[in-house]
């Protein structure tokens, strides 16, 4: 879920998001002792889905804020997959993707010390060598692809790396989660699914019903990924996977991320222990070596003015209009995790999954050893 760059812009005022937070929730970060795990700096960090900035849509036309940028320099983030299509239609979405592409080209040229483009799984070292965050560009829908497979070339030519197959609703490669259905995966899917792998593309089910992620990791010659979500087995929503489905991915060498979403809970707001609930299932059923964190959100704090909460009420109204708004998702309960709504997010996660008694080698792998893995497998030619 996303807000335009434009919207937060005028939402974050000159008021500090510690002040804001302290004011509203029970724990903020401003109160949270700074992390200490003392691996952090030099491992590897990956969001498997996130973004620069303040929970932007990547369909904007304003540049990342210095405020912005000095928080990828702390945040200590490697590399995230980056979103740059748009989901739930098929009328404009390729356009919008190639406008999104040109506009973050144009962000990386501005930043070339900051920034950098990830093609090659190699290139991975090289940002953390340089200090710089590595941008993967993703799909979270196949719509930009249209009926054409061609358009995986061109996308694959323009950067693109990363291409999940549904967003919620039913679209031509299969049902998303949201449809009652369930019909799986449709001939052009298994089309599409084939040319990503003859493209050495990752394919990600993240948004993909039950029996389309099923299909699809079948049919898959690699391994694939679903970059976000949470486990059915704790909080029985649709945007969250089975047991079934997560064994079956990682049975093929797959990876799951974790997300800091409000589908870790029933109900109410999730909180970090929430987070790690799920983080502590999911390495039950996959396996140390296949489990990451894909936030789904921004690396700025988001911070909680009535004109934030009224933009947020906003969106979800559009989105249950649209028809590709998930059960859970509430004006009163935000996308992101308060108590780590803070740039140095996964610094605190370490610090959390160290206290759970996770190895420094575990606690590498979750926080991006894993993903980077499948990227280099997935690939390399």
């Amino acid at each position: 879920m996303s807000l335009h760059r434009r919207t937060f812009l005028s939402l974050l005022g000159t008021a500090s998001t510690a002040t804001l937070l302290s004011s509203v929730l029970p724990c903020s970060f401003a109160e949270t002792p700074a992390a200490t795990w003392p691996g952090y700096r030099k491992a590897i960090v990956i969001d498997s889905l996130g973004s620069p900035g303040t929970n932007i849509d990547s369909q904007i036309d304003i540049s990342l804020t210095a405020s912005e940028l000095n928080d990828v320099r702390s945040s200590g983030v490697t590399v995230v997959n980056l979103t740059i299509d748009a989901v739930g239609s098929y009328a404009k979405d390729y356009d919008r993707a190639i406008r999104a592409i040109a506009y973050w080209d144009a962000q990386i040229a501005a930043h070339p010390d900051l920034l950098t483009l990830i093609r090659h799984a190699g290139e991975i070292e090289e940002a953390k060598s340089s200090g710089r965050l590595g941008l993967i560009y993703g799909f979270q829908d196949a719509t930009p692809l249209g009926e054409d497979l061609g358009r995986v070339d061109i996308f694959r030519n323009l950067g693109l790396r990363i291409f999940q197959l549904t967003y919620n609703r039913r679209n031509l490669v299969g049902d998303g989660c949201l449809e009652p259905g369930n019909a799986g995966l449709s001939k052009f899917g298994r089309e599409l699914v084939a040319r990503l792998n003859e493209r050495r593309a990752l394919v990600d089910l993240s948004h993909a019903g039950e029996r389309t992620t099923l299909e699809a990791i079948e049919a898959s010659k690699a391994p694939i990924a679903i970059s976000h979500t949470g486990c059915a087995a704790l909080v029985p929503n649709p945007r969250n996977k089975t047991d079934n489905e997560l064994r079956k991915l990682s049975d093929k060498g797959g990876y799951v991320g974790i997300y800091l979403m409000p589908f870790l809970r029933s109900q109410g707001q999730p909180m970090a222990d929430d987070l790690i609930r799920h983080i502590d299932h999911a390495v039950d059923i996959c396996g140390e070596d296949h489990v990451g964190i894909g936030t789904d959100g921004s690396i700025s704090s988001i911070p909680l003015t009535p004109e934030y909460k009224k933009a947020f009420a906003d969106e979800i109204t559009e989105r249950r209009r649209l028809g590709i708004s998930a059960p859970g998702e509430d004006p009163n309960v935000y996308t992101f995790v308060p108590d780590l709504n803070t740039p140095d997010r996964f610094a605190r996660i370490a610090d959390l999954l160290s206290a759970r008694q996770y190895s420094d080698a575990r606690i590498e792998k979750i926080l991006g050893g894993n993903f980077a893995r499948l990227l280099h497998e997935v690939w390399e030619d």
